[in-house]
């Protein structure tokens, strides 16, 4: 099996549940406000809400990364000669690991903080579980980094890198 059908796949993957969080935040959003056009507030909308837009956001990023559509500058590179912008793209993507690496790593302490906090408006959800999403995004985003490195290291090495999505 390639890497181009493992990133795919998982680009897929990531994509079912983008839409699955952004379906849930778009009916939960219209609940709430048919409900409090009605009279009665739902108590638990707006902490839901907020969780589901934080879900939204990191998952995305996840979903960013394997499209590899977060910012960058691509025609700064492209004035680079060939070595240079292949060192720069290694730093770049070491750094970016790294960082997401330790993102998880403290996301991933914080929940043993978080374990004894409960929802305000949902007492019976951790905040832990919540929380969770840092942790878990972060070894997505780190995957789909790893899983477009070797096109992104190959691509660095050619005259022409623009293809079509940003790079970071």
């Amino acid at each position: 099996m390639s890497l181009d059908v493992i990133r795919r796949g998982y680009e897929r993957a990531l994509e079912w549940l983008t839409v699955i969080l952004m379906a849930a935040l778009a009916i939960e959003v219209t609940i709430g406000v048919i409900f409090r056009t009605a009279g009665y507030s739902l108590v638990w909308y707006d902490e839901f809400a907020a969780i589901l837009l934080a879900w939204l956001t990191f998952y995305g990023s996840a979903l960013a990364s394997v499209k590899r559509a977060h910012i960058g500058c691509p025609e700064v590179m492209m004035m680079l000669p060939r070595k240079l912008k292949f060192a720069f793209r290694l730093v770049a993507e070491v750094l970016t690991i790294g960082f997401f690496l330790l993102m998880g790593w403290m996301g991933y302490q914080v929940l043993d903080v978080l374990s004894t906090d409960y929802l305000i408006t949902m007492p019976s959800i951790p905040v832990s579980w919540v929380q969770s999403v840092v942790p878990i995004s972060a070894v997505l985003i780190v995957l789909a980094e790893l899983i477009t490195l070797p096109k992104v290291l190959a691509n660095s090495l050619s005259t022409c890198e623009i293809s079509g999505g940003a790079s970071h």
